[in-house]
């Protein structure tokens, strides 16, 4: 897809009523919380696009996937990317998902020196047991949050929230949850108790829904599911948590963008909703 192309997109989407007239801010003010996009969304896209398509979601935080900014690259590159970013009025709050499973110093501190070259705040990450006091050693040493990911029933790490809390629970406050609320709700676990639980340890937050609750190939827009989206914004709202909500729109690789559009249009809409 080229710029043109993706400008054409949009007003198409406006035609179907996907989005909204009038954007509405990208920032829960009376919470905290940022509406933002985990950038695998647009994983089949160059980052030039990828900057453009976030422009017209009218978001200014995101977390950078490694298709938009490569771990093994020349330091330089991370400058540019952070750079690009920060041009479009985009800020890097967290890097990730990155795979850490390798118990050894350079590999782990590399993440976290990408992670401080874009400015991010904390790293969303897959790691294993055994790996988490190297992990801890590295936030200590650049005050940069461990935001470990549950994926679900096929992770044999981490399945659920829960199963991160009980791995940190005698760490250093900053290693935490990214509460992915589609795994979360696959294993059976109610998604409202579960970001309770959290409760200082949630860093970031991975916004999805699901047709069926158990059935991972489900996904869809936000608002057509069964996922409890007010409900969890408002606990949000009520915990007064600082992070960001990222979108992360798994399907229509090719075409996200009317999906993503009208899931924030949905997402903006119950925040709208609930300060009324």
């Amino acid at each position: 897809m080229n710029r043109r192309e993706l400008f054409q997109i949009v007003p198409a989407a406006m035609a179907a009523g996907a989005v909204p007239a009038g954007a509405a801010p990208a920032i829960d003010s009376s919470a905290g919380f940022r509406l933002g996009v985990a950038t695998y969304s647009l994983r089949g896209f160059l980052r030039p696009q990828a900057i453009e398509m976030l422009k017209v979601l009218n978001v200014d935080s995101i977390s950078l996937k490694e298709f938009h900014a490569k771990i093994k690259s020349d330091p330089a590159e991370w400058a540019k990317a952070r750079k690009d970013c920060e041009a479009a009025g985009l800020q890097i709050a967290s890097v990730g998902n990155i795979s850490m499973t390798v118990d050894n110093d350079d590999e782990i501190e590399l993440n976290f020196k990408y992670a401080q070259a874009l400015g991010a705040t904390g790293i969303v990450m897959a790691p294993t047991h055994a790996v988490l006091p190297r992990i801890e050693k590295f936030v200590k040493k650049y005050n940069i949050k461990a935001m470990i990911h549950n994926h679900g029933p096929e992770d044999k790490n981490f399945p659920s929230p829960q199963t991160v809390l009980d791995a940190v629970k005698n760490m250093d406050e900053r290693m935490g949850c990214c509460i992915d609320v589609g795994h979360t709700v696959r294993t059976g676990t109610d998604v409202l108790v579960a970001i309770k639980a959290a409760g200082k340890r949630l860093h970031d937050f991975h916004m999805k829904d699901l047709r069926d609750l158990m059935v991972r190939d489900s996904q869809c827009e936000v608002g057509d599911g069964k996922i409890p989206v007010p409900g969890m914004f408002k606990l949000l709202r009520q915990m007064k948590y600082k992070g960001n909500v990222n979108l992360e729109y798994e399907i229509n690789l090719k075409d996200p963008l009317p999906g993503m559009v009208k899931s924030f249009a949905y997402m903006r809409g119950v925040l709208a909703g609930l300060q009324a």
